[in-house]
């Protein structure tokens, strides 16, 4: 309840605008469009300290020092299942960037499997089939941009999807090529061998090669 949220603290607080962004996961342009009353009208407030999601100590603090970025209570009663990955989670401001991310990287880094970018910044792979075969229902309108500018992942990240998927291309690569050339060599040396034993290396010897055959001719006749 993100927007819920950040309208109570709007309202019962004296946090900035970046505080409560970073705090509900929005857009510092939401939380002042909240301010506003121009986003999330109707929306009634959900207090976060008498739901037990934010120590009262901690709003006390973030009040008193702007910089201060609150913490989120922990549940103890949300653990995760052991060997149970957890999907990141994207912000729904951003959301509506992720076409255009997968765009960028489907466009200049061909090499990173679907895999990779759902990883990457969190989305789903019908939706990058459909942006790969341009079938995506708004496809005319999307702009390939850089997925670390719109801050769906870091730079650090991407680097290291397309470094593994350059070297697991590269690997692939040689493997085909050790394959062909062994296949060459299997047959180049099988038509040497071939011609090596049937056909003579010098006058001399063709000359008994073809007296030798010439009598097995005539034994056979006979």
């Amino acid at each position: 309840m993100a927007k819920a949220t950040a309208v109570w603290l709007v309202d019962n607080t004296t946090l900035t605008f970046a505080q409560v962004a970073e705090f509900c996961g929005l857009h510092i342009l939401e939380v002042q469009g909240i301010a506003d009353g121009e986003v999330a009208v109707g929306i009634r407030g959900f207090d976060p300290v008498a739901n037990n999601q934010l120590e009262y100590s901690e709003l006390e603090i973030g009040q008193n020092d702007p910089d201060y970025r609150l913490k989120l209570k922990p549940n103890p009663n949300a653990g995760t299942p052991k060997g149970k990955r957890i999907s990141r989670y994207t912000p729904l401001s951003k959301r509506q960037d992720r076409p255009a991310a997968i765009a960028w990287l489907v466009k200049y880094h061909p090499e990173l499997s679907t895999a990779q970018i759902t990883k990457l910044i969190g989305t789903t792979k019908p939706t990058i089939d459909s942006i790969r075969n341009r079938t995506h229902w708004n496809i005319s309108g999307i702009q390939p941009t850089d997925p670390v500018a719109l801050g769906l992942c870091k730079q650090i990240d991407l680097d290291e999807a397309v470094k593994a998927a350059a070297e697991k291309k590269a690997k692939e690569r040689a493997t085909k090529e050790s394959a062909e050339g062994k296949s060459l060599v299997g047959t180049s040396e099988s038509l040497k061998t071939d011609s090596e034993s049937k056909l003579p290396s010098n006058l001399s010897d063709l000359a008994s090669f073809s007296l030798t055959s010439l009598e097995k001719s005539d034994s056979t006749t006979d």
